[in-house]
């Protein structure tokens, strides 16, 4: 520690006499001691002036202007230094106990010294008396020892009632609001006590004695005293009331979260309930929100109080903090108000009403009033003050924007929940076989979806099925349609039925759900739309390992497929009847896809346009999809540009662009083993050995299993030549083929039963596991997880 701060550290006084110049005087006044400090204030060594007299530094009198002065206790004589100089000091004499001549103590200082020590204590009074700041000071054992006026009001009792207590002690009811620190004032105390780290605004929340009835909060800090020598002596806690501050701070925070909150939903109640939730138990005990049943239903409300007749409680948030949608068993329970009432006025005259303890503010939607917002305190309570009823009005003005937008899209929001399960894929997932591009433009820019619809559908194999479909009309009807349909479709495909069965089956189900519509509404007279007969869909699946895809479709637009080199063709791919008219047959293409083989799916939206014909639509898209040097997101984006350059279409479009990839040799590896006994334990060894070459030896043992029970069911039940293959991809995939078409499934078995477990065994080793039929037979095949190591 430098001198400087060894003597700010310091706060011992100039005549302490640890370092006052001190002088021992007998009964005669004759020096017989002499201190260190005396000489360096008066110059003499103790040899010059022991056995002289007093008189030879000190006069007999005062100063040279007069007697002795007294300050604070203190004479103010007059010094002679060594030299010859006069210097001005106060001195202080004790006369030390004993028998015999008295023998006195007297202690020096300059005066200069003397002031500037006064002059400290006047401020170390000030802060100890006038600072708002609460300052105590607690010994290592962390109990108080001191504290200044300010503490002393917070605990509302003189400081010699709580000397010696800890603080916690004091406190016992509080808590901090913060984080980062110790959850008890003794723990943050005892952690600044022993690493010296201090602890800066604490925000602590409690109610003191002396206000018991309220909740304040104050701003803490916490450091550790020393000596100037480095001895810990304790903790000082510095602590200042900010509850006023806070008060306003939570106000603003309350629009802060209404606006987070209020405002993120499109839904009536929501937003009703939002106003309560944030109001309670913040801003007031008890909220409630009254709308006109007109809102609830979507239409505009009356201009005039005359929406007082029809108020139905929406959102009630009670004192406990719950907050409570009004519903009753027929919705919102209807709410009338008496005329004269604080609600009945304010819907009136269109304005917020103040009547003591309640707060009634409407919500105002241009020259509408959508229903009153009532804030109530308890009993006791105080009433709103200004800020806070210029904090409710803000408050309530937001709301209304959330509410009235709310209203303007109640029906198409309610439509939207329904569909929320059938819409379009937001993400397509990523898949070994191809790479993907896609876009999808509604004609209803409202509700954001239409008609036409596609899909990615991941099938065993590694194969993978692609859908595009269009179905009649535009709009939430349609989309409705449109997510029965791509929901049906992907059952059927994960079922691994090929396209014409696929098609086929969906014909049947779109068939029967017409004749079903028709003959309800028909029977009832009514106006339903069937909007599904007549709906079209092309379904294609390619396979990586062998690069050929079969793809068949009911009514809809051939794909587009452009070669590595550019070359862009239509196949002749039959045009099968739209789904729903039923009784004719789909027929299926297979064609061989050369790696890189850009596949495009689209609806009639993307080439057919008032101003030209589908075939000029067909050229601009094959010319667009000719460059082989674009991405596929450039070049769907140029698509959308050259057919639709105005953004906008008159019919749902749909565009997904598909380019192929290939397995790579050594991911596939098939052998082809005779229906014989041995062919379990031949295709064990091929597995194993495989296995090994990949470096999956962890999935040897379960593979075994699996190669094993599957080759032995096709052995016993199947024909020859029996097809093993496994594939190494995102998963491990293994298939067992053979020329039966019986279709495996589960059994239990009991304890008597020689068999029947195998199927069971592979499905509990296995993540999924199915089957798929060709027309030589069947294909029960496999998926297990690669080890995390892989």
């Amino acid at each position: 520690m430098t001198a400087g701060n060894r003597e700010q550290a310091d706060f011992r006084g100039p005549l302490d006499v640890t370092r006052a110049a001190t002088v021992v005087i007998d009964a005669q006044d004759t020096v017989i001691g002499w201190s260190p400090a005396a000489q360096r204030l008066l110059g003499y060594a103790p040899h010059d002036i022991v056995g002289r007299p007093v008189a030879t530094f000190l006069a007999p009198g005062g100063t040279s202007s007069g007697p002795p002065l007294q300050f604070q206790g203190n004479e103010i004589r007059a010094a002679r230094h060594r030299d010859g100089h006069e210097l001005v000091v106060a001195t202080g004499v004790c006369t030390l106990p004993g028998e015999g001549p008295a023998v006195r103590v007297l202690v020096a200082a300059e005066l200069k010294a003397l002031r500037q020590w006064e002059a400290r204590l006047a401020l170390l009074h000030g802060l100890a008396t006038q600072s708002p700041v609460g300052l105590g000071i607690y010994d290592t054992d962390l109990r108080l020892t001191w504290c200044n006026t300010a503490y002393e009001r917070e605990i509302g009792r003189p400081f010699a009632e709580f000397r010696g207590l800890r603080a916690d002690e004091l406190y016992s009811e509080g808590k901090f609001v913060t984080r980062g620190h110790p959850p008890t004032l003794d723990a943050v105390m005892r952690h600044v006590l022993d690493t010296g780290e201090p602890f800066l605004d604490l925000h602590f929340q409690g109610r003191p004695p002396s206000d018991p009835d309220t909740e304040h909060l104050w701003s803490c800090a916490y450091y550790r005293l020393q000596d100037a020598d480095g001895h810990v002596l304790g903790v000082c806690e510095d602590a200042f009331d900010i509850s006023d501050r806070y008060k306003a701070q939570r106000r603003l925070a309350l629009l802060v979260e209404a606006g987070r909150g209020v405002g993120g939903a499109l839904d009536v109640k929501v937003t009703a309930e939002k106003i309560t939730e944030v109001a309670v138990p913040e801003f007031a005990a008890e909220v409630t929100v009254d709308l006109a049943q007109a809102v609830l239903d979507g239409e505009v409300p009356a201009t005039s109080g005359a929406a007082a007749a029809s108020l139905v409680r929406v959102a009630r948030c009670c004192p406990d903090g719950q907050s409570v949608r009004a519903d009753g068993p027929g919705g919102p329970s209807p709410v009338r108000y008496p005329a004269g009432s604080p609600q009945d006025r304010s819907l009136s005259s269109g304005g917020l009403v103040l009547d003591e303890s309640e707060l009634v503010v409407p919500l105002r939607a241009g020259n509408s009033v959508l229903g009153v917002v009532t804030f109530l305190r308890g009993t006791g309570a105080a009433a709103f003050d200004g800020g806070e009823v210029a904090l409710a009005d803000e408050l309530v003005a937001r709301a209304a924007v959330s509410i009235e937008n709310a209203r303007r899209f109640t029906r198409e929001r309610t439509a939207s929940l329904a569909l929320q399960r059938q819409l379009l894929p937001q993400q397509l997932p990523e898949q070994s076989a191809v790479d993907l591009a896609h876009r999808y433009l509604p004609t209803d820019d409202v509700t954001g979806v239409g008609g036409d619809w596609f899909d990615v559908i991941p099938l065993s194999g590694t194969r993978v099925g692609l859908v595009v479909g269009d179905v009649v009309g535009h709009g939430l009807q349609a989309a409705a349609t449109m997510g029965r349909l791509r929901t049906t479709v992907r059952a059927f495909a994960q079922l691994d039925m090929d396209p014409v069965e696929v098609l086929a089956r969906l014909d049947d189900l779109v068939a029967q759900s017409a004749e079903e519509q028709w003959g309800v509404a028909g029977a009832a007279g009514g106006d339903y739309a069937d909007v599904t007969t007549g709906a079209t869909c092309l379904y294609a699946v390619y396979d990586p390992v062998s690069r050929r895809c079969v793809m068949a479709r009911a009514g809809h637009l051939p794909p587009a497929v452009v070669d590595p080199e550019g070359r862009v063709t239509f196949p002749e791919l039959p045009a099968g009847p739209p789904l729903g008219l039923g009784g004719l047959p789909f027929e299926s293409m297979e064609i061989e896809l050369p790696v890189g083989s850009l596949l495009a799916l689209f609806t009639d939206g993307l080439v057919e346009a008032r101003d030209r014909d589908i075939d000029h639509g067909l050229d601009t898209l094959g010319r667009v999809l000719g460059d082989r040097a674009a991405s596929l997101e450039e070049l769907c984006d140029r698509a959308v540009a050259e057919l639709l350059p105005s953004g906008s279409t008159a019919d749902d479009t749909a565009l997904l662009l598909v380019r192929t990839r290939e397995l790579d040799a050594s991911q596939v590896n098939e052998w082809e083993l005779p229906a014989e006994p041995v062919a379990p334990g031949r295709a064990r060894e091929l597995a194993t050995r495989q296995l090994h070459a990949w470096g999956l030896e962890e999935l040897s043992f379960a593979t075994e299993l699996v190669v094993s029970e599957l080759v032995t069911n096709a052995v016993r039940y199947g024909g020859g030549p029996i097809q093993v293959r496994l594939i190494r991809d995102r998963t491990l995939l293994c298939e067992v083929a053979d020329t039966g078409h019986t279709s495996p499934h589960l059994r239990h078995s009991t304890e008597e039963d020689e068999g029947g477990r195998g199927l069971f065994i592979v499905a509990q080793l296995v993540q999924r596991w199915g089957t798929r039929y060709t027309r030589s037979g069947k294909t029960i095949w496999t998926e297990q997880a690669f080890p995390a190591s892989n």
